[in-house]
């Protein structure tokens, strides 16, 4: 895959590989309050009641990856410059 490349400059800002744990997690929580509402309300309730929202059960800011930000092309360019002067060479060259 020697052409491929990203098609939009915008990463995520991540800690780890994938966020599958915290997702299960996430609709765990989601799942069990929304259980736990609707055996709670009575029967005149149940026409009034309303989903949770996402963030009520959990906050995107305390998983894996927090985050995303638009990363330019030229960023990116000088980015690549820099890491291929810097690789390959020792303290002493790199002065």
């Amino acid at each position: 895959m020697s052409r491929s490349r990203r098609k939009t400059p915008i990463v995520g800002h991540t800690t780890c590989g994938s966020e599958r744990e915290d997702k299960k997690l996430w609709h765990q929580r989601w799942r069990t309050r929304e259980r736990t509402a609707l055996t709670s309300a009575s029967p005149e309730a149940l026409s009034a009641h309303l989903p949770l929202l996402e963030n009520q059960a959990s906050s995107v800011w305390s998983m894996g990856k927090d985050g995303r930000s638009y990363w330019p092309v030229k960023r990116q360019a000088a980015t690549a410059d820099r890491i291929a002067n810097h690789k390959g060479r020792n303290p002493q060259e790199r002065a």
